[in-house]
């Protein structure tokens, strides 16, 4: 008997994947570019990896891509809640798992199975759409303080909003590199985000 797999990745999930990557890339380079005009850590970053060039160029780009950086958050919320996918692909989630799944990382034994996260993936990417939560609401905050002093004085006012916009964007630009990390080493993980691939059998939960 034929039986038909669920593909990997739904298309919803496809497309939106593809709108993140560019506009987070950009969020973070013109974000270096205004960090760069007043650093709070005793570094800046290289012009070359900045977007805009200067502090009104970042400005204008990061207000720009802010707007779609919105829309796709927005999109991935109420998809996610409404079609069951977040239910689906990050629950149940235990810290016996987290733990199972880090040693098996960390000894070489863990292997992946397209379609499914392991625990580690499951916190990671609900990790992720918190810190972009904190990333957006903070970003207002210091876009418009006055506007939206509420929003300012709830992170404690503009200083400390502007070091958790910086706190999340760092915690960002980790997740990035471990997510690349994984892509080369599973390099199916990128086709099955470019193509309708069946998601394969899962292993047993840890």
């Amino acid at each position: 008997m034929i039986t038909h797999r669920r593909p990997a990745h739904p298309l919803p999930i496809r497309i939106m994947h593809w709108i993140w990557a560019p506009t987070i890339i950009c969020m973070m380079l013109s974000g270096w570019a205004i960090y760069n005009a007043s650093p709070d850590l005793p570094f800046v970053f290289p012009r070359w990896m900045t977007l805009g060039g200067w502090l009104a160029g970042g400005i204008a780009w990061h207000i720009s891509v802010m707007w779609v950086l919105f829309a796709v958050v927005g999109a991935y919320l109420i998809y996610g809640f409404a079609s069951g996918h977040f239910l689906r692909e990050f629950f149940p989630l235990s810290p016996r798992a987290v733990v199972k799944t880090m040693i098996a990382a960390l000894t070489g034994q863990l292997g992946h199975n397209v379609g499914h996260y392991n625990a580690v993936q499951k916190l990671l990417y609900l990790g992720v759409i918190g810190l972009l939560g904190v990333q957006i609401a903070t970003g207002f905050a210091i876009w418009k303080p006055v506007q939206l002093g509420w929003l300012t004085d709830l992170f404690g006012g503009f200083p400390l909003a502007r070091n958790f916009h910086l706190a999340a964007m760092i915690g960002l630009v980790l997740f990035l590199a471990v997510h690349l990390t994984l892509v080369v080493i599973f390099p199916n993980t990128l086709i099955a985000m470019l193509a309708p691939v069946p998601a394969e059998p899962e292993d047993p939960a840890p």
